[in-house]
């Protein structure tokens, strides 16, 4: 999964019942969506929901439109499955994440990406909701339009997302520094 047109032919293949370039498309992909599962419900239940964004991903490839587009897809599927398992766990909290925040604290500084990739299990301690914005815009390096869209939101509320992680990463931050 890296030339966009090379990409698109393979899921158009797929669609056609090419059953080695499905299986080329989704061993593509595989490895981006679990890290980005992992992110958001944690490595207990990731390969559960990572099999069942690959099973939905096999089913609804047909109807993809645009299969310049299928990565973005394709974590649109994972982020539904991932908030569906949370909910079905009862472990989805809506927080104040939706409370605007100046534009300014959206910015994170090279030792807070660090962190932010290097403990995973402060992310488990921040909402859902802003655990798939920061790990789509960070690690995934995806823009915010771009999450936005994957998410099915307004890119104002996956700013407001971004803007209220962050403020909790460095909360939890500076309690950990205190210890």
């Amino acid at each position: 999964m890296g030339n966009t047109k090379r990409d698109a032919l393979v899921v158009l293949q797929a669609r056609a019942g090419d059953r080695d370039s499905l299986e080329q498309l989704l061993s593509g992909v595989q490895g981006r969506l679990r890290g980005y599962i992992v992110g958001v419900v944690g490595a207990t239940a990731a390969d559960d929901v990572l099999q069942d964004t690959l099973i939905t991903i096999c089913r609804n490839l047909k109807w993809l439109r645009d299969p310049e587009l299928f990565l973005p897809w394709a974590y649109r599927i994972a982020s539904r499955s991932c908030f569906k398992t949370l909910k079905r766990d009862r472990r989805f909290t809506q927080a104040e994440e939706d409370t605007d925040f100046p534009e300014e604290s959206t910015s994170v500084t090279q030792p807070e990406l660090q962190l932010f990739s290097e403990v995973p299990e402060l992310l488990q301690k921040i909402s859902p909701s802003s655990r798939a914005v920061l790990s789509l815009h960070y690690l995934r390096e995806l823009s915010i339009q771009e999450v936005a869209a994957i998410l099915e939101i307004g890119v104002g509320t996956a700013k407001s997302r971004l803007a209220y992680g962050l403020s909790c990463l460095r909360k939890l931050v500076t309690e950990k520094e205190k210890l």
